[in-house]
């Protein structure tokens, strides 16, 4: 029976097509909106997990707030004040700087190149896997003496020296208004894509690693102390342990004190873009509505010329609810049709926006399974009306019908 009655669906369809798929366009769109931007919504908390992978789950930072209306020298941090830090928390502390980084142009020869410098110290390779593929990473004679030693990711390598094994070669960089020669030590390749680069902020700028005693020297201050915690431990106890001592050791109420892990902010960005994407995403559900309306006014219709094939139907024996399954049938199978249209429109925009954009694009098939069951939902809501009426004609006043 079922089939008998998809198969006439479909027929009714094929029938008038333009005025089927007319009928079916605000499906079409609501549904292929809805699937676009949920998929959108997805690729882009995958393309946060992402960056945040490279930065690190584990990493913490603590400073005195900016916010703060009298923000004073001595709130800024000092390197013995940041040894402290180590020592006290050095059961938790795997790793630590001063997060200190460095703007500045390579030169060699006529070839010049924009870098953005990371300071690390020496164990950073403990905490952040490095690929290097010539030469070394900094080692604790570069840190400890403030070598003027760099690592070069192999992309800037090859744009600075023409080659990625350049390893021994030398250039020229301004760093904190001196002028110095700076050695590569080792080149590392990273893969990442374009839109990763962009958000952690070196999208136009090449990346290397640099000693953080070259940047931040034994008698300078700097505002935050970054951290990677050791495996297994509590994040959230730390970051409140790390603001109570920092509190006092500042002078400051701990409510002026700023601890934020890593994962803390990926929940925060996390529920703005949930957030974001149900608000979006309910904005274009409306015109699920429309649909659904369209479908019952080309229902009603469609009533309206087959009467007379009602009352034939029904005076061969069939029975209101076989009338009512039918138009039934019918809404659902042009909503559905509707629905999966939609999603193959949905599913192909993200997948070409993948490409042009270089990042992977995440569609998530429960809300495609959810999509397709919805829009036939929303035929048979809007169809029961129609499919109602078409079920309570009265034969002989059908029969009469022209």
């Amino acid at each position: 029976m079922l089939i008998e009655n998809m198969s006439m669906a479909l027929h009714a369809i094929k029938a008038n097509k333009m005025r089927s798929f007319l009928t079916m366009l605000g499906i079409i769109i609501g549904i292929g909106a809805v699937i676009a931007i949920a998929a959108v919504g997805d690729s882009m908390r995958n393309l946060f997990t992402d960056a945040y992978k490279d930065v690190g789950f584990n990493r913490g930072s603590v400073m005195v707030s900016w916010e703060v209306d009298d923000f004073r020298e001595s709130d800024n941090f000092t390197r013995a004040e940041m040894e402290r830090i180590k020592e006290i928390y050095k059961d938790r502390i795997e790793y630590i700087d001063s997060d200190s980084s460095v703007e500045a142009e390579a030169v060699n020869g006529r070839r010049k190149v924009m870098y953005q410098f990371q300071g690390v110290d020496y164990n950073y390779t403990d905490v952040q896997p490095v690929n290097i593929v010539y030469g070394r990473f900094l080692n604790e004679a570069d840190v400890k003496g403030a070598s003027n030693h760099v690592v070069l990711e192999d992309k800037g390598a090859i744009q600075l020296f023409g080659t990625a094994d350049c390893v021994g070669r030398t250039f020229r960089m301004t760093v904190k208004k001196v002028t110095q020669e700076y050695k590569v030590v080792g080149v590392y390749h990273k893969d990442i894509s374009p839109m990763v680069a962009m958000m952690l902020g070196n999208g136009q700028r090449q990346a290397g690693f640099i000693p953080d005693t070259v940047l931040v020297k034994t008698n300078d201050t700097f505002q935050n102390v970054n951290f990677y915690a050791r495996d297994g431990v509590n994040m959230k106890q730390l970051m409140m342990d790390m603001a109570k001592y920092v509190a006092k050791l500042k002078n400051r109420p701990e409510s002026e004190i700023r601890a934020m892990s890593v994962v803390e902010q990926m929940g925060s960005v996390d529920t703005q873009l949930g957030a974001m994407s149900a608000a979006v995403g309910g904005i274009a559900a409306i015109s699920l509505l429309v649909g659904g309306i369209g479908i019952m006014n080309i229902m009603m219709v469609s009533v309206t010329e087959r009467t007379r094939e009602i009352g034939i139907r029904k005076a061969l024996g069939a029975r209101t609810r076989d009338i009512m399954i039918q138009f039934l049938t019918e809404s659902a199978f042009m909503s559905a049709s509707g629905g999966i249209i939609g999603i193959i429109l949905g599913i192909s925009l993200v997948k070409i926006g993948g490409i042009l954009l270089k990042m992977t694009v995440v569609v998530n098939p429960a809300v495609v399974i959810l999509a397709v069951g919805f829009s036939a939902l929303v035929g048979i809501f809007f169809g029961l009306y129609p499919a109602s009426k078409a079920a309570k004609a009265d034969p002989i006043e059908a029969l009469r019908y022209e």
